[in-house]
């Protein structure tokens, strides 16, 4: 059975990050996954605070586990995680040291996303030492 740890924020509900994670569980039908979504601040306020941050996160994360699961995938937890993604994955990795198959990390596209913008993917290559799955997600959310 393959753990993996999923890495996503605006697009934690994209239809590229379901297409891909349904991919995942047509090669193990055992595949279990963990969303973790960091608690990114919230852009559009003038001023914003860790609890509104992790608010959005946080419904952030149920939106795309209610999604995931309707869609036959199997989320065996959701996590809220610091602002920056890879220090999200490292406290994750420290708090669970269960092994993961692999992180897939979604991004939004190139010239729009800012974990793209500081090479988050690669960060994670180089830091962890688990297969990173990247994808990119065209439209920031699919409709419920």
């Amino acid at each position: 059975m393959g753990n993996y740890l999923v890495v996503a924020n605006q697009t934690a509900s994209s239809a590229e990050l379901l297409e891909r994670l349904k991919a995942i569980a047509s090669e193990d039908a055992e595949s279990e996954f963990v969303l973790l979504v960091p608690a990114t601040p919230v852009g559009h306020l003038v001023t914003w605070s860790e609890g509104e941050a992790r608010s959005v996160a946080q419904n952030a994360a149920e939106q795309a586990k209610d999604l995931l699961e309707r869609n036959g995938l199997t989320v065996s937890r959701i996590a809220i995680g610091d602002e920056a993604p890879v220090i999200a994955v490292q406290d994750d990795l420290r708090d669970n040291p269960s092994h993961y198959e692999g992180i897939v990390v979604s991004t939004l596209p190139l010239g729009i996303s800012r974990w793209l913008g500081v090479d988050v993917p690669n960060q994670m290559r180089r830091r962890f030492s688990v297969p990173v799955i990247h994808v990119v997600a065209e439209a920031k959310m699919t409709s419920p």
